[in-house]
């Protein structure tokens, strides 16, 4: 039996009623922590004079930085969402052998941080460098975050009703246009909203590979003490592009249809079909993953790499990796939940905007988050200055975005009559949310946490601002080692980095080694 639910429509009917107090508090001390960042540019903006602003604005270096941005996100994002969607198409709807392994391999990518990804393609091919190898590279390890969801939203649908379409005459991408990319669009869109939201932070990437964007014009003008407003102004600007996008997802997002049918068999494909295919599905990790790993080889087979190998401080900046990412996957967590309920199940436009007031950190280039936070800690709580405590909020800070989605997507997929069940019981609101609602969504929301320890393992500007003094992640240790021309010395922080992250994209990926290939 099968059960369509829009939670979008279930939102508009809770939406008659005002939100509990508790998580209207909760939204609102959510929204001041993740805000610190703004507040600091909107504080550095206040003190520039308009003209000057006007002056900034009118160069024509800013503008060729704002095309580039724009030109070089728009089309990661929208590659990523085409090119994502089909392959999860493919490896949930056709029977290309090793399904779920080759789920796991598209989603390896998301352990390779973008300036790794260069760093290793440089390894290969020292002149790369401009528009199309940024694209190609940042739509490479960017397209899990579309291919991942959208498989899991294919595996709770159906393909009887592609087939029923198919036999009035539709061609497969007709009917799956028609049929089920409605059904999916949600996810797809969302993810296309996060490739899009760290293309137009990254920094690395672009930087190692010569193509200026905003993050590097914001990069350059704080590296000069004597032009700070400059980059509080470009910075700006990174957020105005970052809330438009985030305005423009919210209304093609669509609404989220539920299937509790039990998926169709996959449809076997003939050889040479299957050899065209699996070339698009092996694309993305060829160039993300297997490319920059020839090139770590490279390195790491250099005669020197050996002797210059500190085991100690592999081991120390490996452990702080995965402590500081663990801590801040769960107070993102903690922060993007009210957040998410509120979006959930209230479909007004007030609570719209305060969910794209979270996102908007997301679209900001690390250093900025890192600055303002040292600005914020040495002037409210000095103690706390260059600390573990400021470091895992600056992450948190980051990607809570990550964890928004998700956690928003799994609030909505549980039915407020289950909600309305426990409160006829006895349950206060937040009991009930506690007990019913918040295991209910764990799954989709243990993805968010994975995604943004992900990220956090791969984090460089902030991290290089505000860890403690001598305390260095993989991420840390690498950048130091390529800074200082020590290739091979860097090689084993890279591929350990590698190694480290994959553990939880094999988790998001759905397969766990060992298990029995059900596909």
């Amino acid at each position: 039996m099968t059960q369509s639910v829009m939670p979008g429509v279930q939102a508009a009917h809770t939406s008659r009623s005002r939100p509990q107090l508790w998580l209207v508090g909760l939204v609102a001390l959510s929204l001041a922590s993740a805000s610190v960042p703004l507040v600091y540019l909107g504080v550095r903006a206040s003190a520039v004079p308009f003209t000057q602003i006007l002056e900034i604005l009118s160069r024509p270096q800013v503008g060729m930085l704002v095309v580039n941005t724009i030109g070089l996100s728009l089309s990661v994002a929208l590659s990523a969402v085409i090119m994502g969607t089909t392959i999860a198409a493919i490896l949930s709807r056709l029977q290309v052998g090793g399904n779920r392994l080759w789920l796991l391999v598209s989603a390896l990518p998301l352990a390779v941080p973008s300036y790794l990804a260069s760093y290793g393609w440089l390894v290969v091919s020292p002149g790369l460098n401009g528009f199309a190898p940024s694209y190609a590279l940042l739509t490479a390890v960017t397209v899990p975050y579309v291919i991942l969801p959208v498989a899991a939203a294919l595996r709770g649908t159906s393909a009887d009703a592609e087939s029923v379409a198919r036999t009035l005459g539709l061609g497969p991408i007709q009917a799956f246009r028609k049929v089920t990319w409605p059904r999916v669009r949600p996810a797809a869109i969302a993810g296309g909203l996060l490739v899009f939201l760290y293309s137009l932070s990254d920094f690395g990437l672009v930087s190692m590979l010569r193509f200026p964007t905003l993050t590097w014009g914001v990069q350059q003008a704080y590296a000069s003490s004597f032009d700070r407003s400059q980059a509080a102004i470009l910075a700006l600007l990174l957020v105005v592009i970052a809330l438009v996008v985030v305005s423009a997802e919210r209304s093609a997002r669509g609404f989220v249809t539920q299937s509790s049918s039990v998926p169709s068999p996959l449809e076997p494909i003939s050889r040479p079909v299957r050899m065209v295919v699996m070339l698009l599905v092996s694309l993305p990790p060829l160039i993300g993953v297997v490319v920059p790993m020839v090139g770590l080889g490279i390195r790491l087979a250099n005669a020197q790499t050996l002797r210059e190998i500190d085991g100690t401080r592999l081991i120390v900046a490996t452990s702080m990796t995965v402590g500081v990412s663990l801590a801040a996957a769960v107070v993102a967590l903690v922060l993007a939940l009210p957040i998410a309920a509120l979006a959930a199940r209230y479909s007004t436009r007030w609570a719209g905007a305060l969910e794209g007031l979270g996102y908007l950190s997301h679209g900001l280039p690390g250093i900025v988050v890192g600055l303002s936070l040292v600005f914020f800690s040495l002037q409210v709580v000095p103690a706390l200055y260059q600390s573990v405590v400021v470091l895992v909020f600056a992450y948190a800070v980051l990607f809570m975005p990550k964890a928004l989605g998700t956690a928003r997507a799994s609030i909505e997929a549980v039915s407020p009559d289950l909600v309305s069940v426990a409160r006829t019981l006895g349950s206060s609101p937040f009991n009930a949310w506690r007990r019913v609602t918040l295991p209910l969504a764990l799954p989709g929301l243990g993805i968010g946490a994975l995604l943004v320890a992900i990220a956090t393992m791969k984090e460089l500007p902030a991290t290089l601002l505000l860890r403690p003094i001598g305390a260095n992640t993989l991420a840390t240790e690498l950048w130091t080692r390529t800074a200082a021309g020590e290739f091979g010395a860097a090689a084993p922080y890279a591929a350990l980095l590698v190694l480290v992250a994959a553990i939880p994209a094999m988790i998001l990926s759905g397969v766990r080694p060992g298990a029995k290939e059900a596909l």
